[in-house]
């Protein structure tokens, strides 16, 4: 199953510390179409709860309704490649505000 951008899903999150996953939520950053064929991952950013620690270019979400989540939250770009088979579920997705934000966050990341 593929999701499509800007959808915010539940993946088991691995730990490089431990052994242990967590069921956490990401935001899918990457476009199912900009590879021109299906590859079966996704490039996802980490969703954490608003109350830790800021980092660099971390997007506070407006709308976590939208995005399906229960609490404050914000997306830290802290990216990763994931296999979309592996994702749980989707919650939701960034409403418009947030996806403009992340967009922004990219930009800055990746130099623009």
């Amino acid at each position: 199953m593929s999701f499509d951008q800007w959808a915010v899903v539940v993946v088991p999150f691995p730990f490089t510390d431990r052994d242990a996953q967590k069921r956490r939520p990401a935001v899918i950053l990457s476009n199912r179409d900009e590879f021109g064929v299906p590859t079966g991952h996704s490039v996802l950013a980490m969703i954490t709860s608003a109350a830790h620690a800021r980092w660099p270019l971390d997007v506070i979400l407006d709308d976590v309704e939208a995005a399906g989540l229960p609490a404050p939250s914000l997306i830290r770009m802290k990216l990763f490649t994931f296999d979309d088979r592996l994702i749980l579920r989707q919650l939701g997705a960034l409403g418009d505000h947030d996806r403009e934000a992340a967009r922004q966050a990219l930009k800055r990341l990746h130099g623009g």
